[in-house]
C-alpha cells in the first residue's frame, strides 16, 4: 500500500525558483541587491536550522517584493518545521496564488489540504497536477484515493485504469477497483477484476484474502471456505487463515479438522495472545468436559508465551472443568509466578488448596495473598481455617478477629469467623470461651449445619455439655440424614455419653457411606472395643492406620490393645 507524504521539503526547488526570479531582472539597483542578499541569508538560515532567523529574512524578502512566490514558499517550509500548520498552509496558498503555474507549489498545497481533511480542495489540486503530468503514478494514485473519499467511484476507477495502462495489472490496484465496484453495487465487475488479477498472480494472498472476506460478508460460507482452503494451501503458516478455517470446521461439528487448523494457527505468533484466548474461551464455554485437544491448544499458547500468565490460567480453567484439581492448581500457581496481582487466580489457588486439604500450602499462600489483598474477607477466612487445621491456634484467633472487622452485611462469613475462632479456642483448651464463640456464630447465622456439626464435635471431644451437643447434631441429621460426617459426629456424641451400641450404629452408617475414611474406621473400632470385641477393634484400628491415619492415640491403642481417650 502506498503512503502519502503530506509535505515535501523542496529546498532545491525554492532555490531554483528564487534564483530564476532574481536573474530574470537584469537591474542592479540597491533595491534588487538588498533582495538578493536577504534571500540568500534566508536560505542559509533555513538549511542550517536557524528557523526563526530564516522566517525573519523571508519576511523581509516579501516586504521588498510582495509578489515573490519563492519567499512565500520558503516561509511555508519554515513554519512547517515549527509544526505551525496554520501558518504553513497560509504561505503555501500564497505561493500558489502568486505562481499558479508552479506545479510543485500545487503539489505541496494538495498534500497539505489532504492532511487537513480538505478533500475537495485537495482533489482540485491533484486534478490540475494529473492534467499537467498524466504519467505521474503517485499523483494518479493519490487522485484516485481522493475521488473515492469524495464518493466519485467511477472517476476513481478511471484514475486506477490510467495507472494500469502504465504499470499493468497489479494486485493492489485490482483490490482497489474491486472495493469501488462493490461500493457501486456492481459486485460481479469487482470479482472479475480480482479474477483477472489472479490470472497473473494466482497465489497472491491479498487477492485470495479479498475474496474470502467478501464471501464471508455475503454469508456465502461454502465459497469463503473454499477460498480459505486455497489460502492455507498457498500459505500454510498463515495463522489467521488457519484460525478462520478451524472456526468454520468447528461450527460444522468437524472437530478433527477444526483442531488440525487450530493447531496450525496456535503454533504461529502472528496472532496476538488475546485473540487466541478468546477463541479458546468461546469453545470452552460450550463444553461440559473439555476436549484434550483444547488443552493441547492451551499448551501451545504457553509454549509461544511462556512468560504470560494467561496461558497458564486458561489451562487451569480447562483442567478444573475436567475435575483435574491437582493439574489445575499447578497451572494456576504457575500463572501467579508471572502475575501475582491477579486476585481471581489467587482465589482459584486458595480454594483448590482448601478442597485438596493442602493446608500447609493454604497457610503459606493465604498469608501471602492477604498481604496483597488485605481487605478481602474470603482470603482472611481461608487463612484462618489453615491456621486452625495446622494447630496454629493463637494465630487463628488473631486472624479471625481481624477478619470479622472486614465483614460487611454478610452474616454467613461473619458467623464462620466466630466458628473458626471457637475451634481455635477449643484447641487451646479454653472450652468456655470456645463455646461462647460458637454460640455467637450460631446467633448470627443459625442455619449453618456445618457450624452446628463442628460445635457438637468439639463439645463431645471436650466431654462437656453433651446434651447440647446431641441437640445440635440431631438438628443437623434431621435436615441432612444420610451424610457420613454428620453421622460420625452423632456417633461420637453418643459414644461420649456411654451409649456405645447406639454409637456403633451411627459409626457403621458413616463407614458404609465412606469405607476409605480413616477416622470413621477408627471410631468404629472404638465402639467395638467398648462393646467388648477387642479383636474387631484391633482389626479396625490397624485398618485406619493403613488408610493413612496419623493420630498418635491410634498407635497407642494398637500397642496397648485398649481404648485411649482423646487428649483434649
Amino acid at each position: 500500500m502506498r503512503h502519502f507524504l503530506y509535505f515535501f521539503t523542496l529546498a532545491l526547488v525554492i532555490t531554483s525558483c528564487g534564483t530564476k526570479k532574481v536573474t530574470a531582472d537584469k537591474t542592479n539597483s540597491k533595491y534588487d541587491l538588498a533582495y538578493i542578499q536577504t534571500f540568500h541569508h534566508a536560505m542559509r538560515y533555513k538549511v542550517t536550522g536557524q528557523t526563526a532567523n530564516a522566517i525573519q529574512a523571508f519576511d523581509s524578502c516579501l516586504m521588498i517584493r510582495p509578489t515573490d512566490d519563492a519567499a512565500a514558499f520558503g516561509l511555508s517550509q519554515c513554519y512547517l518545521q515549527l509544526d505551525n500548520k496554520t501558518k504553513a498552509a497560509e504561505y503555501t496558498e500564497l505561493a500558489t496564488k502568486l505562481d499558479p503555474n508552479n506545479i510543485w507549489y500545487t503539489q505541496e498545497l494538495g498534500y497539505m489540504y489532504y492532511n487537513q481533511g480538505k478533500f475537495v480542495e485537495s482533489e482540485k489540486c491533484f486534478q490540475k497536477m494529473v492534467k499537467a503530468q498524466p504519467n505521474n503514478v503517485d499523483w494518479l494514485f493519490a487522485h484516485a484515493d481522493l475521488l473515492k473519499r469524495l464518493g466519485r467511484q467511477n472517476d476513481a476507477i478511471n484514475s486506477i485504469n490510467k495507472m494500469e495502462d502504465q504499470l499493468g495489472v497489479l494486485p493492489d490496484l485490482s483490490i482497489q477497483k474491486f472495493e469501488l465496484y462493490v461500493s457501486l453495487k456492481q459486485d460481479e465487475k469487482g470479482i472479475q477484476e480480482i479474477q483477472k488479477a489472479r490470472e497473473v498472480y494466482p497465489d497472491d494472498l491479498g487477492l485470495i484474502g479479498t475474496l474470502v472476506d467478501y464471501y464471508f460478508s455475503k454469508r456465502e460460507i461454502a465459497k469463503a471456505q473454499s477460498m480459505l482452503v486455497e489460502l492455507v494451501k498457498n500459505d500454510p503458516t498463515n495463522a489467521r487463515a488457519n484460525l478462520a478455517l478451524g472456526d468454520l470446521y468447528y461450527r460444522q461439528m468437524n472437530k478433527a479438522e477444526a483442531y488440525r487448523y487450530f493447531k496450525a494457527a496456535y503454533q504461529g505468533t502472528d496472532i496476538d495472545i488475546d485473540t487466541k484466548m478468546s477463541i479458546l474461551l468461546e469453545i470452552y464455554e460450550k463444553q461440559v468436559l473439555v476436549d484434550k485437544e483444547l488443552i493441547e491448544l492451551s499448551d501451545l499458547l504457553i509454549q509461544n508465551y511462556p512468560n504470560d500468565a494467561k496461558g497458564y490460567s486458561v489451562k487451569g480453567d480447562f483442567l478444573l472443568r475436567n475435575n483435574d484439581k491437582e493439574g489445575a492448581l499447578e497451572a494456576y500457581k504457575k500463572a501467579l509466578t508471572f502475575e501475582e496481582n491477579k486476585y481471581p487466580i489467587w482465589n482459584q489457588v486458595l480454594i483448590l488448596e482448601y478442597e485438596l486439604m493442602k493446608f500447609e500450602d493454604l497457610y503459606k499462600d493465604a498469608r501471602a495473598c492477604s498481604a496483597l489483598f488485605p481487605t478481602i474477607t474470603e482470603v482472611q477466612l481461608l487463612y484462618t481455617i489453615a491456621c486452625v487445621q495446622l494447630d496454629h491456634f493463637q494465630e487463628a484467633i488473631d486472624a479471625a478477629d481481624m477478619g470479622k472487622e472486614l465483614v460487611v452485611n454478610d452474616p454467613s462469613t461473619e458467623s464462620e469467623f466466630y466458628a473458626q475462632k471457637g475451634d481455635a479456642l477449643f484447641g487451646l483448651k479454653k472450652y468456655t470461651e470456645g463455646a461462647e464463640s460458637y454460640d455467637k456464630a450460631l446467633s448470627i447465622y443459625p442455619s449453618n449445619l456445618l457450624t452446628k456439626n463442628n460445635y457438637a464435635m468439639r463439645l463431645a471431644l471436650a466431654n462437656m455439655d453433651l446434651p447440647k451437643a446431641e441437640k445440635l447434631i440431631n438438628e443437623v441429621n434431621e435436615i441432612k440424614p444420610s451424610q457420613a460426617p454428620y453421622l460420625d459426629t452423632k456417633g461420637l456424641v453418643l459414644f461420649r455419653q456411654g451409649k456405645y451400641k447406639q454409637a456403633l450404629e451411627e459409626f457403621t452408617k458413616a463407614d458404609e457411606l465412606d469405607k476409605e475414611n480413616k477416622n470413621y474406621t477408627e471410631h468404629l473400632g472404638d465402639a467395638f472395643f467398648k462393646l467388648g470385641d477387642t479383636a474387631k477393634a484391633l482389626e479396625l484400628w490397624k485398618k485406619a492406620l493403613t488408610l493413612g491415619s496419623k493420630n498418635k492415640l491410634l498407635t497407642k491403642k494398637i500397642q496397648s490393645k485398649t481404648y485411649v481417650d482423646p487428649e483434649y
